[in-house]
This record gives C-alpha cells, sequence and structure tokens, in this order.
C-alpha cells in the first residue's frame, strides 16, 4: 500500500501530506513521530462514535451506549480496520520494530489508526476526521445489536452463568510461547458444572481468556 493508495482508502487527500507521513511513523523510527496524533485522534475517535451511537439507538440508555462504544473503539476494532486499509504496511518503523513484526501487531496499528484520525483533523477540521471514522465505522455500527454487543465475552459469559444458578468459569494459563515482547499465550475456560472446557489463544492473557470465553458461550447456549 502506499500513501496515495492510502488516502485512496481513508477518501481523504491530504493538503498536508507531512502530517500523514507523521501519523505512519512510529517513535523508533525519527521524530516527528506520531504519539501527540495518537492522543488527538483517541479523543476525536470516541466523540464521533458516541455521537453516532447517540443517532443511531435513540431509545438505549447511557450504559449500553458506553458499552458499545467501548467495542468500537477498542484496540481490537482499531487493529481490523487498520488491517482492512493495509495500514501496517505503510508504517515507518526502527530496525528492531521491523524485526519483531511491529507492522503486524495490534497494538501499533490501532494508535497508527488513531494517528491518522488525529492528522485528518489537523488537515481539515472536524467534519473531515468524522466523514472518514462514520465511512469506515459503518458497517460495524449497522451489525450492532444493542442487548448484546457492548458486553465483552467473559462477561456476557459470566451473566448467563449467574442465570442459570451456575458457578463462574475459570480460567488458567496452559501456554506462553515466543519472545517476552511478542509472546502468544494459551488459556483454558472451564465451566464445570457444564463440563465445558475451551481453548482461547491471544498476544496477551486477557485478549486469550477473551477467545476461550468466546467458544465456552457458544457451547454454554447450545447446551
Amino acid at each position: 500500500m502506499t500513501i496515495d493508495g492510502l488516502e485512496a482508502a481513508i477518501d481523504h487527500r491530504f493538503d498536508r501530506r507531512e502530517l500523514l507521513t507523521q501519523a505512519l511513523t512510529h517513535r523508533s523510527h525519527s521524530t516527528p513521530h506520531n504519539e501527540r496524533l495518537e492522543f488527538l485522534g483517541d479523543g476525536i475517535l470516541n466523540c464521533v462514535i458516541a455521537i453516532l451511537l447517540y443517532r443511531r439507538f435513540p431509545d438505549n440508555k447511557e450504559g449500553e451506549l458506553s458499552r458499545m462504544r467501548a467495542s468500537l473503539v477498542k484496540q481490537d476494532a482499531l487493529a481490523e480496520l487498520a488491517q482492512g486499509l493495509k495500514l501496517g504496511s505503510c508504517l515507518m518503523l526502527g530496525d528492531g520494530e521491523i524485526k519483531s513484526g511491529g507492522s503486524r501487531r495490534p497494538s501499533m496499528l490501532a494508535d497508527a489508526l488513531e494517528a491518522v484520525i488525529g492528522a485528518i483533523y489537523v488537515d481539515a477540521g472536524f467534519e473531515a476526521a468524522a466523514k472518514v471514522i462514520e465511512s469506515l465505522y459503518r458497517p460495524l455500527i449497522e451489525r450492532l445489536n444493542p442487548g448484546v454487543d457492548g458486553k465483552d465475552p467473559k462477561t456476557e459469559l459470566q451473566e448467563l452463568l449467574q442465570g442459570r444458578r451456575l458457578a463462574l468459569p475459570t480460567y488458567e494459563l496452559r501456554a506462553a510461547r515466543g519472545e517476552a515482547h511478542a509472546q502468544t499465550f494459551d488459556i483454558e475456560c472451564r465451566v464445570e458444572a457444564l463440563g465445558i472446557s475451551c481453548f482461547g489463544t491471544g498476544a496477551s492473557r486477557k485478549a486469550a481468556e477473551q477467545d476461550a470465553a468466546v467458544k465456552a458461550l457458544i457451547l454454554v447456549k447450545t447446551t
């Protein structure tokens, strides 16, 4: 993916191309890097998503809207959108980050997308940034189910078991593989009362637990 290709993908042409370059520059590469733009983009993203949810779900309460927003602005969702844009191929990284696969790391992809949003704001203002965010997020928002979405899988599993008056699930680390900066964790989720055991993997223990909880949820709902 080229810079021109990325501009086409997000449907925004920068008047100040150096802002996009900065948004794609990790601190390991050079300065100015993208951390300040990332900070700005994070705030703008949260604001725009709140507005979009407020308009789309006029009958939902604050707690439900907050949970849905959290599910949309979390690292996994941002990284998925960044991957769709092939953002990783545009990142400027130091040698160490290149060797450790930084361009594929979810946290780095999520940060870079936030930085791009911040760069759009500085380049063309709030409405331009909001337009790009709405375009990127439209498919995700259209698929939202307010009664379910916004709850992370561990919370949903816990509430489902409590509703059936069953003991809460347990999570146990089974393996941690890879170098310290790029580990993969294997977690087992057990629901003893139903004889269910599921394994999840992730780049962190939390992510692996959520992955295992997703699989356990499917089985619990069909038991």
